[in-house]
């Protein structure tokens, strides 16, 4: 029996930081704080590229007192990529997203250590995220 290949082969080859505030104003250390987080998605078919942006908000009395997001720009190999083709649209694995997802998780987890460092806010880490439950089924682009 012929073993199907699935692998996927990509590279991490671009990562911006799209946003990073801190709005002071808006922290009170005693009171609770709520984490505000999306995960949102964009396609170039052109060089073949799967972006993954991940924002976080910190949030004390539906008030942001710190946000980051950041993208992470996946670029896929051309075979893997053609199996993403079916008529006439781009199917992106769920399993793949997670995978790439928590790459993008990781990133802005670390950029928001840097951006914060030798400050009080450098207390507030990105908690372990679950990114399966984030992502319920493959993305479909038209």
């Amino acid at each position: 029996m012929e073993k199907k290949n699935t692998e996927i082969g990509f590279i991490l080859n671009q990562i911006k930081t799209d946003q990073f505030a801190v709005f002071e104003e808006n922290y009170k250390e005693t009171e609770t704080i709520q984490l505000t987080t999306l995960m949102n998605y964009g396609l170039d078919s052109e060089t073949k590229v799967f972006v993954v942006i991940p924002k976080f908000t910190f949030e004390i009395n539906e008030k942001p007192f710190m946000t980051i997001q950041v993208s992470c720009y996946f670029e896929i190999n051309p075979a893997a990529w053609d199996r993403f083709i079916s008529n006439g649209k781009t199917i992106i694995p769920k399993g793949f997203i997670c995978h790439t997802a928590m790459h993008a998780v990781c990133t802005a987890r670390g950029i928001l250590h840097c951006k914060t460092e030798d400050t009080l806010f450098n207390k507030f880490i990105l908690p372990p995220i679950n990114v399966d439950a984030m992502i319920p089924d493959d993305v479909v682009f038209d």
